[in-house]
């Protein structure tokens, strides 16, 4: 064999190598490819993914065709040098040229064309559906004997070819799909995205105002009494009851209060009493995605809370439900947390009816909230027992000191968050955390 044929048939290698480099290089990129995303550019007419699209409606054809031309060229590849290697070095020289050749085909053949496409998957796999395609339909026949035997395996061992690789997500791999997404979602959308992915975890109790801290008119107080507590009143619908709060009698909506002064000065305790809409309920354990659908049905917007026995144990809005997705709505968050003061030592003084759960999300705290739900239930499970003021404990490495206590319950707190959590900068609460204003925001 001359000098020109040899130079021919190593050409043919380079090029069979580079070859076998696009089916390997196309292998890992089709595979690699964001179904969702992919999805995404197909719906807005992106023609690469389009096409790549409709290659993996069929993965095991894709598969197929790819690794029946990889292995067809790396046998032939094979075939080639062993015939250049013979002709050139005799057969002393194939030990070196079988080790110079796995390198070549291990190195840019495989490992350096995967590499590539599994770091551009859209780069690599968009232009090379312009030659995957055309040469699937060249080498059908050949491609449908190999998925003939293929489902045939594949049947046997009781796995479907046909079904689709854009499967579902659950809630947890979604909330992956959102933590990983990093900054192409800003912070403030992924925390509102978390909210709505957690409102079937998320009760009714855990947001819920708890009945001690409801806001509510009784009617059996005098006349000028109960004027004066509707003129004091920030909130837009209160109950409103007959000596216990067990005894509601319905829910005043201050609008309908102003059109009656409109017309009259002169009113009572029955007229309010005709003005009042009927009290709506819901169970304790409801979770909040089936809640707030609900409110959307009754066309309702304030909610009493009640145990399994019937009776009133906290007041729920369509705002506190709202504030689980967007966040709160004053000014300053992490201080809308009732009764919560910071310290200058980085510690925080806590009100003992504050929400747990509250506390976590407006601090990135991780203190338990699969038990009681307020600070002051959490401590009294603690300790199984009412402390007494200045008794200090640990739970979850957040060290609690009583700072306040009465003979029924922990009035207040200071919290030490352990080393290395998030501490917060010290500022003085606003107006609205003072004076407790998300105590009952109905």
């Amino acid at each position: 064999m001359d000098n020109f044929s040899l130079a021919l048939l190593a050409l043919g290698l380079l090029g069979l190598i580079a070859l076998s480099a696009f089916f390997s290089g196309a292998e890992t990129s089709m595979m690699s490819l964001n179904r969702y995303r992919l999805r995404h550019l197909a719906d807005q007419h992106h023609a690469g993914a389009k096409r790549a699209l409709k290659l993996l409606e069929k993965p095991d054809s894709l598969i197929g065709f790819v690794l029946l031309g990889n292995n067809f060229l790396n046998v032939l590849v094979t075939q080639i040098a062993t015939l250049v290697t013979l002709q050139v070095f005799g057969e002393r020289g194939l030990w070196l040229a079988s080790i110079i050749l796995t390198a070549l085909i291990l190195i840019f053949a495989e490992v350096l064309p995967k590499t590539i496409a599994a770091l551009n998957p859209e780069r690599v796999a968009f232009p090379a559906t312009w030659f995957l395609i055309p040469l699937m339909w060249i080498f059908r026949p050949a491609v449908a004997g190999i998925n003939a035997i293929t489902r045939t395996l594949l049947k046997a061992i009781n796995i479907n070819a046909d079904r689709s690789q854009l499967e579902s997500l659950d809630r947890e791999e979604l909330r992956t799909v959102v933590k990983e997404a990093g900054a192409m979602i800003p912070q403030k959308h992924r925390d509102m995205l978390f909210g709505i992915l957690d409102l079937e975890k998320v009760s009714v109790q855990d947001i819920m105002v708890p009945r001690g801290a409801i806001v509510a008119l009784d009617f059996d107080l005098n006349w000028v009494d109960l004027k004066e507590q509707i003129m004091t009143c920030r909130h837009t619908r209160v109950p409103c009851y007959r000596g216990s709060l067990d005894n509601t009698l319905g829910i005043l909506h201050m609008r309908t209060l102003a059109r009656l002064l409109r017309h009259t000065d002169d009113f009572d305790t029955a007229d309010l009493e005709r003005l009042l809409s009927v009290p709506y309920y819901v169970p304790l354990k409801a979770d909040l995605h089936t809640q707030l659908i609900n409110f959307q049905l009754e066309k309702q917007r304030l909610a009493l809370v009640v145990d399994e026995y019937g009776d009133i144990v906290g007041l729920v809005t369509i705002d506190d439900l709202l504030e689980q997705v967007v966040g709160e709505f004053t000014t300053v968050p992490q201080f809308n947390v009732r009764d919560v003061y910071p310290q200058q030592d980085g510690s925080m003084v806590v009100d003992g009816a504050a929400n747990i759960r509250e506390l976590n999300r407006a601090f990135h705290w991780q203190l338990p909230d699969d038990g009681p739900k307020t600070l002051n239930g959490l401590i009294l499970e603690a300790l199984e027992s009412i402390p007494e003021t200045g008794t200090s404990l640990r739970i979850a490495g957040y060290t609690i000191e009583i700072v306040q206590s009465s003979g029924q319950a922990v009035r207040n707190a200071r919290i030490f968050p352990p080393r290395g959590a998030p501490r917060t900068a010290v500022q003085a609460p606003n107006d609205a955390a003072a004076n407790g204003s998300n105590g009952n925001p109905n």
